[in-house]
């Protein structure tokens, strides 16, 4: 179940300050920039950071060895 429209405008991610974008293929608010997205459980955002899952892998870290 998707959260209200008129919330979505007023939500923002706990961790960046930055909007979120519904998904509603995956129904979770995703922040684009840290690269996390946020569930939403009956209607209700988890926008608990533990709660995110990372919607891609971490760039290399500097000096690492490419493949």
């Amino acid at each position: 179940q998707p959260p209200e429209p008129s919330l979505l405008r007023f939500l923002v991610c706990p961790l960046s300050k930055r909007p979120l974008r519904y998904e509603e293929a995956t129904n979770e608010l995703i922040n684009e920039e840290l690269g996390i997205a946020y569930p939403i459980i009956d209607g209700i955002p988890n926008m608990v950071p533990e709660a995110a899952r990372r919607t891609h892998k971490k760039p290399p870290a500097e000096g690492a060895e490419q493949p």
